[in-house]
């Protein structure tokens, strides 16, 4: 489990990301507290919905709204002025984060609400939905919040699936409070004729070729004819048949007919 301790220091994070020093503490949030002068007082604290939690000695302590430094800095001026310690020793981290959420829908395996943790990027936020359905299309649609008029507006980002996949840093987004991960489905492709599993496909690659798409199907049975592949394509409302090679490039709704060799 990732503790985000306030004592630490490191570099500001891009993009609006949070740091140790920046976080803010919602309710729900579930904090570490540390006592170096007395081990009894350390132990979890959850930030109930008004945004306070109760510590030993000197009761509720507000926490909403509030940075880590900032409930350390309180924690520390309770204990001093209720004359418990003279320096107390004191360190706030967040066990869980509750209070930060994001939404990831589409084709995951687990849509829904996710608490955004720490510095939060892309690759993380797929794996708390348990990865892409097979169904999934090549690009990832990341809606921004609009909900927090304090922070610059941001643009909606288009990733690459298969370049996130590859070990592209740069597809591999910095997420805010509020961000909506949306993996729309794949189009779909058809395969018919002398192919050993006929049917629809998912166009999981934008760059996809008929040979890969055969593949799809099972390849082609012993009776087809790879020379004679034809599309059928429908190009402003417009049915088109067109002859294709192994390597041509296959779009969203084709369907792919591989015809019975002559002899």
């Amino acid at each position: 489990m990732l503790l985000l301790t306030a004592g630490l220091t490191s570099a500001p994070a891009q993009d609006g990301g949070v740091t140790p020093a920046n976080y803010v503490v919602g309710s729900q949030d579930v904090l570490v507290i540390t006592s170096y002068d007395q081990s009894e007082l350390s132990g979890e604290f959850r930030v109930e919905a008004d945004g306070t939690f109760g510590f030993p000695l000197v009761g509720r302590i507000e926490a909403g709204g509030k940075t880590l430094r900032d409930v350390e800095t309180a924690l520390r001026l309770q204990l001093t002025e209720g004359g418990f310690f003279k320096q107390p020793q004191i360190t706030v981290a967040v066990k869980e984060y509750r209070s930060r959420k994001i939404f990831v829908l589409g084709e995951v395996r687990k849509p829904g609400v996710h608490a955004l943790s720490g510095t939060m990027r892309l690759v993380e936020a797929l794996a708390l939905a348990d990865s892409i359905t097979p169904a999934a299309g090549p690009e990832v649609v990341i809606i921004p919040s609009s909900d927090d008029a304090s922070r610059p507006a941001r643009e909606t980002v288009k990733v690459n699936l298969r370049n996130l996949e590859e070990g592209d840093a740069s597809q591999n987004v910095l997420l805010r409070e509020g961000d909506t991960i949306l993996v729309p489905r794949a189009e779909d492709i058809y395969v018919f004729g002398q192919v050993k599993s006929p049917g629809a496909y998912a166009l999981r690659d934008d760059e996809m070729t008929v040979l890969q798409a055969l593949s799809l199907a099972g390849g082609v049975t012993d009776r087809g004819a790879t020379g004679r592949i034809e599309i059928v394509r429908i190009v402003q409302g417009e049915r088109q048949e067109v002859r294709v090679e192994l390597s041509d490039q296959v779009l969203p709704g084709d369907t792919i007919v591989v015809p019975e060799r002559f002899f």
